[in-house]
């Protein structure tokens, strides 16, 4: 793709877009940058830019330069549906995602995952796992650094691991992974999304353009992709499914029948792969807990054995990992209560899984801005795990009415509150748990500073 001399725009300038700026203006292109906040980014990276001899527009999208622009990228937060990208796509002017230009330049095989949960764990487990087997691996995309600025960076990687989220889907068009993973779906976003068939569409989006030589990996108990399984030209094998090309989850360890395709796996760094037409991952060493953890752990397993990684290998990586912040981490135990934070359970589907993992009675915190969430399928999980029910933010009354009226509640203010509401609500044995179901903007900056002012909360105990 030939950029030098092309008047670019530049929308979004978190840090996507700071990296897709750094890149095209060492390319030779002419760049403009906007973003609808009049402070995206720090003053030295904007004094950076003008330097450089890149046009800024903050608050807000000018005509102007949409319609000049030879073409557009956008970063992943940036709907794709902007009365500006519309009017530029009428007028043919390209509107790429930064994941689909950040791709044309990259020769290394790619893996994606998405899913609405879990994506997170099993993208950096899967990296994991082939660093383990001997890749050199670089891991980015929707976590950590943005595709582009590997494409910008002089030392090259074996495999290239990417999380993918549905935004950064809607903007491909050549967008092709030699392994593609989708964990599940579930009902998220539908703040953004018309509705859950479209936010599926999005998401099957990243087996569109793969071949017959590249996998696409599924979860059997996914309707939404079980539905669309047909459409997937490439050879598709699933977890939580019998019989040949299948995994199946046990309580101490995964199974999977490979079948003779496994002969077309990406090649090992040392040529040497597994023989039998059986592996079998052991679970008994496993730090990570929850069927839904299980069931991120099959699928890295799957994708990391399709893209060439060795069992010895990624069996090492299993033992080792102890998962990431803010999902279902313990903070401390106080009086023989155990506070949890899943700050991370933004959606309905996460707060499920969650409730599934204990046994013991539960104080459920709940609650941030809602993404036009179905509350009501929470009612009876909550009544079977759930004594108490403590609600704070914008979306509280949406879930107070949602939920079975037998529960009790309770509304608060902060966080702090909460916390210490909570403490002399639970009992030696329970279990306090944060476990939103909501995204974290009413009230804190990230899910990551919601799970930390959480964890303060409970360390002031």
């Amino acid at each position: 793709m030939d950029i030098l001399n092309k008047q670019i725009l530049v929308v979004g300038l978190g840090i996507t877009g700071v990296a897709l700026v750094r890149y095209l203006c060492r390319q030779g292109a002419r760049v403009t940058a906007t973003d609808m906040s009049s402070e995206p980014t720090s003053e030295n990276v904007i004094r950076e830019f003008r330097e450089s001899g890149v046009t800024i527009e903050l608050g807000g999208h000018r005509p102007g330069s949409v319609l000049r622009a030879d073409m557009i990228v956008i970063s992943p937060g940036v709907p794709h549906t902007l009365p500006e990208l519309e009017t530029a796509r009428a007028r043919n002017i390209p509107v790429l995602g930064e994941i689909e230009l950040a791709s044309r330049f990259v020769n290394e095989p790619i893996i994606a995952v998405t899913g609405t949960n879990g994506k997170t764990t099993a993208t950096t487990l899967l990296a994991h796992m082939l660093t383990e087997s001997g890749f050199r691996v670089f891991v980015g995309g929707n976590i950590g650094s943005p595709l582009i600025g590997y494409v910008d960076q002089k030392e090259k990687a074996d495999r290239i691991v990417l999380e993918i989220s549905s935004f950064q889907l809607d903007t491909i068009d050549t967008f092709r992974p030699r392994v593609a993973v989708l964990l599940n779906t579930t009902e998220d976003h539908l703040d953004r999304y018309a509705n859950m068939a479209a936010y599926a569409e999005s998401k099957c989006r990243i087996f569109q353009n793969q071949k017959e030589s590249d996998f696409a990996i599924l979860n059997a108990n996914d309707s939404w992709a079980m539905s669309r399984i047909n459409n997937i030209l490439s050879q598709t094998l699933r977890f939580n499914a019998d019989g040949p090309g299948n995994a199946q989850i046990y309580d101490d360890h995964i199974d999977w029948r490979v079948d003779d395709r496994k002969a077309s796996f990406l090649p090992c760094p040392d040529g040497i792969h597994v023989k039998d037409d059986e592996f079998r991952l052991d679970l008994s060493s496993v730090k990570i807990h929850g069927r839904h953890n299980m069931e991120n752990i099959c699928a890295a397993f799957m994708a990391a054995l399709a893209a060439g990684g060795t069992l010895s290998g990624i069996q090492a990586a299993v033992n080792r990992f102890e998962g990431l912040p803010h999902r279902m981490t313990h903070v401390r135990t106080v009086n023989g209560v155990s506070y949890i934070d899943d700050s991370k359970a933004t959606n309905v589907d996460a707060v499920v899984r969650a409730l599934e993992c204990f046994t013991d009675p539960v104080i459920l915190i709940m609650g941030g801005r809602d993404k036009a969430s179905p509350f009501e399928s929470l009612q009876d999980p909550v009544s079977r795990h759930a004594r108490h029910v403590i609600l704070i933010g914008e979306a509280r009354y949406a879930i107070q009415n949602a939920l079975n009226p037998d529960t009790p509640m309770t509304m608060i203010d902060s966080m702090a509150d909460a916390v210490r509401l909570a403490s002399r609500l639970a009992k030696s044995g329970d279990v306090v748990l944060l476990s939103p179901a909501c995204a974290s903007f009413d009230m804190f900056t990230s899910y990551g500073h919601r799970g930390n002012v959480f964890r303060d909360a409970v360390e002031a105990l």
